[in-house]
C-alpha cells in the first residue's frame, strides 16, 4: 500500500470510526436494553405475578425462539432494501413490543410478548455485523465490530443503575414500577428508529462525509479482498448456508451465546443471592460490565495489531469460562462473587467481536448475509438455552452454582472449538494489516 493511499485510509476509517460505529453502537445500546431490562424486573415483577425461577427463565428465553426464526430472512430482505430502511423498521417494531411488557398480567403473556420482541428485533445484529462489512476491510475489522459491541457492556452497566431510578416510580399514577421501566426505556427506540432514517448511510457511496478518494479507496480495498476469497463462496445466499465452516462457526457461537444471555438475564437475582443488597444489585451490576467494555476494546485492537484470531477467542473463552465457574464457588459471597463474575463477563465479551471477523473474511454479498445471520441464529439458541438452563437448575437444587457451572462450560466449549478450526491468522486470509498500524 502506498503512503498515498494509507493517508487516504486512516482518513476514511477515522471518518468511519466517528460517524459511523458510534450511532450503531447507540441503537445496539437501545436494543440490548430492551431485551435485557426484563432481569431489573424480575424480583419486583416475579414477586407481583407469581412468577417461579422456571417461569421466569422460559420468559426470559423464549425471546431467543421468535428471533432464531426470523433471522435468516430479515438479514436477507436488509441485503436487497438496504441497511436504512430495514434497521428503521426493525427499531420501531421492537420499541412497540418492548413497551408492551407493561401490560403483563400472567406468564402467558409473558412467553408471547418476549417471543414477540424476539421476532421484531431479529436480523438487527447480524444486519449489522452485515452492514459492518461493507465499510471496514479485515484488517480493522476486530476493533470496529468490537467498539460497536461495546454497546453490550455499556447498556448492561447503564440500565442497572437507569433501571433502579425508573423502578422507584413505583405508584405513580397506580402503576407498579417494573411497568414503568418498560414504558419509559422503550422510548429511545422510538426515537432512533425515526433518526436511522435520516443519519444512516446504505453504502460509503451514500456518505456525503467521505471524499471521493475516500470511497474510491474503500472500494478498491474491499474488492481486493473479495477477489482473494476461493471461487464460489460469494454467489448467492445459499453460499452461506451451506457452507460447512460455516455450520461449525455456528456450533462455536451456541457456546459464548449460552454464557452471554445466562449471566445478562440473571446477574441481579445472582448478586441477591450471594449477598448483595436486592436495591444495590442494580448499581453493582455496573461494576463487571464497566470492565468487560474497556477488556473488550483492547483485546479486539491486540486481535487486529496481531493478525490472529483463533488463539485471541481461546484465551478469552478460557478466562470467561474461569470467571464463570470461579463465580459458582463463590455464590455466597458478595466481594469474591462480583471479581469472578467481572473476569467471566470480560472474558466472555471479549470473544464476540473477534469471532464475527471470521464469517466475515470467509463470505461476501448476500453468502455474508445468509451466513452471518445462519451463525447468529443457531448461535442464539444458545441465548434461550442459557437462561432457561440457569432457571430450571435454580428450581431443582435452590442454588446458582450449578447454572454458572453450566454456563462456564458454554464458553469453554466456543474456545475449543476455534483451536479446533485452526489456528489460522489474518494474513492467512489474504487480510491486510489494520490502516491504523501502517500509518503508524
Amino acid at each position: 500500500m502506498s503512503p498515498e493511499d494509507v493517508t487516504v485510509g486512516s482518513s476514511a476509517m477515522r471518518k468511519i470510526g466517528r460517524r459511523i460505529v458510534p450511532f450503531l453502537a447507540l441503537l445496539y445500546f437501545a436494543a440490548f436494553l430492551d431485551r435485557s431490562n426484563v432481569s431489573f424486573a424480575a424480583p419486583t415483577m416475579n414477586r407481583e405475578l407469581g412468577f417461579s425461577p422456571y417461569v421466569y427463565g422460559l420468559g426470559a428465553g423464549v425471546f431467543f425462539i421468535g428471533y432464531v426464526l426470523f433471522e435468516i430472512p430479515s438479514n436477507l430482505i436488509l441485503h436487497k432494501v438496504g441497511a436504512r430502511r430495514w434497521i428503521a423498521r426493525i427499531m420501531l417494531t421492537w420499541a412497540v413490543c418492548a413497551a408492551a411488557m407493561a401490560l403483563l398480567t400472567g406468564a402467558g403473556g409473558f412467553y408471547f410478548v418476549r417471543f414477540l420482541l424476539g421476532v421484531a428485533e431479529a436480523g438487527f445484529f447480524p444486519g449489522v455485523i452485515y452492514y459492518l462489512t461493507r465499510w471496514a476491510p479485515a484488517g480493522d475489522r476486530a476493533r470496529i465490530i468490537g467498539l460497536f459491541m461495546t454497546a453490550i457492556a455499556i447498556s448492561t452497566a447503564l440500565s442497572g443503575p437507569l433501571s433502579n431510578l425508573i423502578l422507584g416510580l413505583n405508584g405513580v399514577f397506580g402503576l407498579s414500577g417494573w411497568r414503568w421501566m418498560f414504558l419509559v426505556e422503550a422510548v429511545p427506540s422510538l426515537i432512533l428508529g425515526v433518526a436511522v432514517l435520516f443519519f444512516l448511510p446504505d453504502t460509503p457511496n451514500d456518505a456525503a462525509w467521505l471524499s471521493v478518494e475516500e470511497k474510491a479507496w474503500l472500494a478498491g480495498t474491499l474488492e481486493a479482498e473479495a477477489s482473494r476469497r476461493p471461487p464460489g463462496r460469494s454467489a448467492h445466499a445459499l453460499a452461506g448456508l451451506a457452507d460447512p465452516m460455516i455450520i461449525v462457526l455456528a456450533l462455536a457461537y451456541f457456546g459464548v451465546e449460552i454464557g452471554l444471555y445466562g449471566v445478562i438475564l440473571w446477574i441481579p437475582q445472582i448478586l441477591v443471592a450471594a449477598g448483595t443488597p436486592a436495591p444495590m444489585a442494580g448499581y453493582v451490576t455496573a461494576i463487571p460490565y464497566s470492565i468487560a467494555a474497556v477488556a473488550m476494546v483492547w483485546w479486539c485492537r491486540h486481535s487486529d495489531k496481531a493478525r490472529e484470531r483463533h488463539w485471541h477467542i481461546a484465551a478469552a473463552s478460557a478466562v470467561g469460562a474461569v470467571g464463570l465457574a470461579a463465580s459458582a464457588l463463590a455464590a455466597h459471597s458478595p466481594l469474591l462473587s462480583v471479581i469472578a463474575i467481572t473476569f467471566g463477563t470480560a472474558g466472555t465479551l471479549a470473544v464476540l467481536p473477534i469471532f464475527w471477523t471470521l464469517p466475515a473474511a470467509r463470505l461476501s454479498g448476500a453468502a455474508a448475509a445468509g451466513g452471518i445471520a445462519l451463525i447468529n441464529a443457531v448461535g442464539n439458541v444458545g441465548g434461550f438455552v442459557g437462561p432457561y438452563a440457569v432457571g430450571w437448575i435454580k428450581q431443582a437444587t435452590g442454588d446458582f452454582a450449578y447454572g454458572l457451572l453450566a454456563l462456564a462450560a458454554g464458553v469453554l466449549a466456543t474456545g475449543l472449538v476455534a483451536l479446533a478450526i485452526g489456528h489460522v491468522t489474518v494474513a492467512e486470509h489474504g487480510e491486510p494489516r489494520a490502516v491504523a498500524d501502517l500509518a503508524a
